[in-house]
C-alpha cells in the first residue's frame, strides 16, 4: 500500500475505492474520476458500471478485493443491513484493507453501527469516517452536496481533497455524529415536504394557481431549499425519484429513540406511499398521500 494515510492526499497516487453507484453515487463517484484519481468500483451487477468504465474507473470482484486495491473506500448504499455486511463481513471492506487504510461511509445508517465500524477499523490498525449527505441528484451531480462527518477530525482534515469535489464537508464530533447530523437534517426535510404538500393543495383546493402560489410565497417565510427543490415537480406530479421515499422512512424510523410528533407524522404519511407501491418514488410524492386524503387524484 502506497499512500496510506498519514501521507498526503494526492490524485497521481492515492487510490480510491467506490461501493453504491445509484442515483447519487455514479455522480458523486464521477467527480472524483473527473479530477484525476485512481477509481475501482465493485457492484453486484458489473453492467451497471459500464459508464464509469467509460471515464476510465476499474472494477473488482468483491468488496475485499476492492479494499485490497485501495487507500480510501467509499460507501453510498441502500440502508444500515448492507453497510454492515460490506464493511464487516467476513469478505467485507476491512478484511481486505491494509494498515493506515480509510473507509468513509455516505450511506443514511444508524449512528451506532458507524461507531462499531469504527472500534472494529481502529482494531485493525484502519480509519473510519461517517459521512452522510443532503441535497439529491442535483447536488451530487453538480458536486454541492452538504457532507456531514464523524469520526477523528485530522482523518476528516486528511480526506479533504477528494471530499470536496463532492461538495461541502462539516465535521460534526465522533464517530456516529455525521449519522446523527442526517437524521436531524431528514426530520427538517420530511416535515418541510408535509407542510409543502399541505401548502399547495390548500392552494389547488381553494381554486388558485398552484404555480402561480409557489412563485408568490417562495421568497417569503414559507420559501425553502425544499420548495427549490420539490415545489414545481410537486404542482405538476412529477415524483420522479431523487431520493426513494422508501429511504426516507427508514431515515425517520432512526429518531424515533427520541419523542419527535412532526417526525412521527412524516413517517406515518411518507409510509402510506410505501404502502401504495410508491416506495421507489421520490420523497416529493407525499403530496400523492394528501392529495388523496382530499379526494384528489
Amino acid at each position: 500500500m502506497e499512500t496510506p494515510y498519514p501521507k498526503p492526499i494526492t490524485p497521481s497516487k492515492t487510490r480510491i475505492g467506490w461501493i453504491g453507484i445509484g442515483i447519487m453515487g455514479s455522480a458523486m463517484v464521477s467527480h472524483i474520476i473527473a479530477a484525476g484519481y485512481s477509481v475501482t468500483v465493485y457492484a453486484r451487477d458489473l453492467r451497471r458500471s459500464k459508464d464509469l468504465q467509460t471515464k476510465g474507473a476499474r472494477t473488482a470482484n468483491s468488496p475485499k478485493e476492492l479494499a485490497e486495491m485501495s487507500d480510501v473506500v467509499f460507501t453510498m448504499v441502500g440502508n444500515s443491513n448492507d453497510v454492515r455486511s460490506l464493511l464487516l463481513g467476513d469478505e467485507g471492506i476491512l478484511s481486505g484493507l491494509k494498515s493506515g487504510g480509510v473507509t468513509v461511509d455516505m450511506t443514511s445508517s444508524k449512528p451506532e453501527l458507524a461507531r462499531e465500524i469504527y472500534a472494529e477499523a481502529r482494531r485493525r490498525d484502519c480509519w473510519a469516517v461517517d459521512a452522510p449527505v443532503s441535497g439529491g441528484d442535483a447536488g451530487a451531480r453538480e458536486g454541492t452536496l452538504a457532507i456531514f462527518a464523524g469520526g477523528d477530525s485530522e482523518i476528516v482534515e486528511w480526506l479533504s481533497p477528494v471530499m470536496k469535489n463532492m461538495g461541502t464537508v462539516t465535521y460534526m464530533g465522533g464517530a456516529g455524529s455525521g449519522q446523527s447530523c442526517k437524521i436531524g437534517n431528514q426530520i427538517c426535510v420530511a416535515s418541510n415536504l408535509v407542510g409543502l404538500s399541505e401548502g399547495i393543495v390548500f392552494a389547488e383546493k381553494a381554486g388558485l394557481d398552484p404555480v402561480k402560489w409557489l412563485e408568490s410565497v417562495k421568497d417569503g417565510a414559507a420559501g425553502s431549499a425544499v420548495m427549490r427543490l420539490f415545489g414545481e415537480m410537486m404542482v405538476n406530479r412529477d415524483y420522479k425519484a431523487t431520493g426513494f421515499a422508501e429511504y426516507m422512512v427508514k431515515d425517520l424510523g432512526m429518531a424515533m429513540e427520541v419523542a419527535m410528533p412532526g417526525a412521527g407524522l412524516s413517517k406515518q404519511l411518507v409510509s402510506g406511499m410505501v404502502a401504495n407501491g410508491d416506495g421507489k418514488l421520490g420523497i416529493q410524492g407525499v403530496i400523492s398521500v394528501i392529495r388523496r386524503l382530499n379526494g384528489i387524484s
